[in-house]
């Protein structure tokens, strides 16, 4: 799969995330990669509601992780603060790349050697202005 998709809505991000959902099964890793305010946490919100998670998703950026159930589970990583394989493993959180069960979203991916390695689909996601993004879908 690639795919180039301009978004000039949160609507239109989540609409992306919730269209990418059929496409997930379990132990897949998503890779969400952009910077700051670029939409990251708006598309896995579509992507949620694609997997028919019925939870309030929110950034996960002081926990480092939530997990939301729906299809299948849903883990959602926030790396942003993460800079080794071994932090995440110390909290537990290296057992979702891959996850035994479930699809495992990650914010930051590159923050973390070796994950983009890991990930089945690479979404990167570029500021086009205030409003509009170009995101990219790449992988399986």
């Amino acid at each position: 799969m690639n795919k180039t998709i301009i978004a000039r809505t949160a609507a239109e991000m989540e609409e992306i995330g919730a269209n990418l959902a059929p496409t997930i099964a379990d132990g897949m890793v998503v890779s969400l990669i952009g910077p700051l305010g670029s939409g990251k946490t708006t598309l896995i919100k579509g992507l949620a509601r694609g997997l028919l998670v019925t939870d309030i998703v929110v950034s996960p950026s002081y926990l480092l992780a939530r997990e939301y159930q729906g299809r299948i589970p849903l883990h959602h990583i926030d790396a942003y603060r993460v800079t080794t394989l071994g932090e995440l493993a110390e909290v537990g959180l290296d057992e979702l790349l891959p996850p035994t069960s479930g699809v495992t979203a990650v914010e930051w991916p590159s923050r973390v050697e070796g994950i983009v390695d890991l990930s089945d689909i690479i979404i990167k996601i570029e500021l086009l202005d205030d409003q509009a993004r170009r995101v990219q879908i790449s992988g399986n």
